[in-house]
């Protein structure tokens, strides 16, 4: 056993593009075993008919991906992604002076990252579960909003669209701000002196330079926050309600109460090639404006 393991242990320093594989064979497995095989299994479920009792039969339709463009589906779709683009601006008009302020902040800088990463050491749920409390008719914002004669009587913020948008944008704020710290961080603050000896007054400098260097942090800032709030299902299921739906509580409820596998399949495909369309779009967009700027 120990010659042989020190054979493949030769075998791997003399052929570097094997050590290179070899690295790789366990993501790769864990992707494929995870995350590939479970696809190709939903592509199967959605092109197949469902069940008397749920789940699905053996044969082949295309009745699912046709019943998704029902009115009533292409609504909660647009909804969707409305309120994804919504809380992915929001998220960079609130997360880029943060990200900003961060790295110029000296020696408060580790303590402020800290903050930023700090709701991460909770569940989302749990987090969650605290917007609820903070947002009902008894919650702490009506109480402090009544000690201080601001309302004649609660607000209801509860089950609305703007508690949907709070959440989702508390939820994945800190996603739009590390990566755009992150770019800000290697930015070269000798380029803003130069521009500076040239001239260049501050909005001009940020625009001219600090934002096209900071580009691929935004990027994928947008990325980071626009994805899984467009298949986020957990914070318009407990701050919306059934009022607020979206497409993820969509393909939820087909999976579990409706136990229709192969509807929820085709929905859940639609979505993603909506999405990889979208990115692509988003991305070729970016790449010819940086072009175009050179």
């Amino acid at each position: 056993m120990l010659q042989w393991r020190q054979r493949a242990l030769g075998w791997l320093h003399r052929r570097p593009e094997a050590r290179a594989w070899a690295l790789l064979a366990p993501g790769a497995f864990w992707l494929v075993a995870f995350f590939t095989v479970p696809i190709l299994i939903m592509l199967a479920y959605s092109l197949m008919p469902r069940g008397i009792y749920g789940g699905v039969d053996r044969g082949f339709t295309l009745e699912h991906y046709a019943r998704f463009f029902d009115p009533l589906y292409l609504q909660v779709l647009e909804r969707t992604f409305v309120w994804s683009v919504a809380c992915t601006v929001i998220c960079l008009v609130l997360g880029y002076p943060v990200a900003y302020v961060i790295v110029r902040s000296g020696r408060w800088r580790n303590l402020l990252l800290f903050l930023v990463v700090l709701p991460f050491w909770t569940s989302f749920l749990v987090r969650t579960f605290a917007m609820i409390f903070l947002m009902r008719d008894s919650g702490l914002i009506n109480n402090w909003l009544l000690k201080l004669h601001l309302v004649s009587e609660p607000l209801t913020i509860l089950y609305t669209p703007f508690a949907v948008m709070s959440g989702l944008v508390y939820g994945f704020l800190p996603f739009m701000i590390l990566p755009i710290y992150a770019s800000l961080e290697k930015l070269d603050t000798s380029l803003l002196e130069a521009a500076e000896v040239l001239g260049a007054r501050p909005r001009a400098r940020f625009r001219r330079v600090t934002l096209p260097l900071s580009m691929p942090g935004v990027v994928a800032g947008c990325l980071l926050v626009f994805i899984p709030a467009l298949g986020s299902f957990l914070t318009s299921d407990l701050l919306g309600w059934a009022k607020e739906l979206m497409i993820g509580n969509l393909v939820q409820n087909q999976f579990s109460s409706a136990r229709n596998w192969p509807f929820g399949s085709a929905a859940s495909f639609i979505v993603m090639a909506l999405v990889l369309g979208a990115v692509m779009l988003y991305l070729r967009v970016r790449d010819k404006g940086l072009v175009e700027a050179r």
